[in-house]
């Protein structure tokens, strides 16, 4: 077991059962913490997590929603640390949908918040996207407000000594919703890949560099900051390859897999940014992130950062090996 700020402790995951949250919940249990309640609305896959983490007498599972404050409070009852990872996410169902995406997660991280401060939490960490930056559709819009919502409550707390802060990362591979499992799904049942543009640069990360990353901004934390991840750039046209690759081989198929482009979809960026020229401004850097300091709580010291040395900007020249790639991919299983 590992000694750390969560040896002990009360856990609370908003949005447990997706999969930032399942792989948060298998490392914070190797903290030996006291209790991880996983908060969700979706009963089935907690009914899939009780059955893999069976051997775990600490964890408690609380169907409920971000919308519904008094079910947050409840759940916050003791708790020491809450992690916010649920949200409407999709990209095309937020533009059809607008105020079902405000209301999900702009309000409920507001109903977050409220029950943070009535419980006495701790801390509470809030995951963002790099989306929210310059957003051009809804999803990136309302997670851009939840920020900045997120930062105001450390100033508009009173006596209260809850900490409030942002993690902002991109992509994560494998999760509900992204690439791997779709282009997997297209190759087995299709023989087709469908991609926007196989030019196009994304910041992707796996979901054990995205769960150490969370947890060493969370140890930092002193209130109303926005963490940015320091994040691999990867070419959309490498991971095609590779995926097709990769599947073919495992499943014996025709090798022969057709690639085609469909344009960018309603709201989508062909490059996306980690901040702004305001923020990159204000910002200090550490090795593994930047820091977007909050305007509302003055200056904080935070060990071993510095000012931003060099502007990060997605470029073709900071893209990873394809080899790199793959290695990740197969080292965490993402093709199952």
């Amino acid at each position: 077991m590992k000694k750390s700020m969560y040896s002990h402790k009360k856990i609370l995951i908003i949005g447990g059962t997706g999969t930032i949250g399942r792989y948060l919940v298998e490392e914070l249990l190797q903290h030996n913490p006291n209790v991880i309640r996983i908060f969700s609305r979706d009963e089935y896959k907690q009914f899939e997590m009780q059955q893999e983490l069976f051997e775990y007498q600490n964890i408690r599972y609380l169907i409920g929603d971000v919308r519904d404050e008094k079910r947050l409070l409840r759940a916050m009852e003791d708790i020491d640390f809450v992690f916010h990872l649920a949200a409407m996410k999709h990209v095309p169902s937020c533009e059809y949908n607008p105020f079902e995406a405000v209301q999900t997660n702009v309000l409920g991280t507001q109903n977050v918040i409220q029950a943070a401060l009535t419980a006495g939490v701790k801390k509470v960490l809030f995951t963002s996207t790099d989306k929210a930056i310059a957003p051009t559709n809804t999803y990136g819009a309302t997670k851009l407000t939840a920020e900045r919502l997120i930062s105001a409550a450390q100033y508009q707390k009173g006596p209260k000594q809850t900490v409030f802060s942002s993690v902002r990362f991109g992509n994560v591979m494998g999760s509900r919703g992204s690439v791997i499992p779709l282009f997997k799904k297209q190759i087995l049942e299709n023989h087709r890949v469908t991609v926007t543009d196989s030019n196009m640069l994304r910041y992707m990360m796996t979901p054990l560099q995205a769960i150490k990353l969370m947890l060493e901004a969370n140890d930092m934390a002193l209130g109303g900051e926005v963490f940015v991840l320091k994040m691999p750039v990867i070419k959309l046209n490498d991971l095609v390859e590779i995926l097709i690759e990769e599947v073919t081989e495992k499943y014996s198929l025709n090798k022969n897999i057709e690639v085609k482009q469909i344009g960018l979809r309603p709201g989508e960026k062909m490059y996306e940014e980690l901040m702004t020229e305001d923020e990159i401004r204000i910002a200090l850097e550490t090795k593994n992130m930047y820091i977007i300091k909050t305007p509302y709580t003055g200056n904080k010291n935070y060990n071993d950062a510095y000012p931003i040395k060099k502007t990060p900007v997605v470029s073709s020249d900071q893209v990873i090996d394809k080899e790199i790639l793959r290695n990740w991919i197969e080292q965490e299983r993402l093709i199952k």
